[in-house]
């Protein structure tokens, strides 16, 4: 089963590598999609499915759960659990 939670990343980011490590240490599987900072195409189709423009943008399924600060805030909650696959 391929995992339900997608991070968009790129280089030299440190909010991406921080949710990548989060996700790991509360083992939950990802997978990763990194844009290279050239292709204005996919950056501006992430922009529209996500409505955001700053890194990482991450996903469950469809369902935009936003940036890095938005997943430490859940799991400030206790709720990462609840995103593996």
């Amino acid at each position: 089963m391929s995992p339900q939670v997608t991070v968009y990343t790129m280089d030299h980011c440190p909010y991406c590598e921080r949710a990548k490590s989060l996700l790991k240490q509360r083992g939950v599987a990802y997978s990763e999609v990194k844009l290279p900072m050239d292709d204005d195409a996919a950056w501006a189709n992430l922009e529209k499915k996500t409505g955001m423009k700053t890194m990482p943008q991450i996903l469950n399924g469809e369902k935009v759960i936003g940036g890095y600060n938005d997943l430490a805030a859940i799991d400030q909650k206790d709720q990462l659990a609840s995103l593996k696959a």
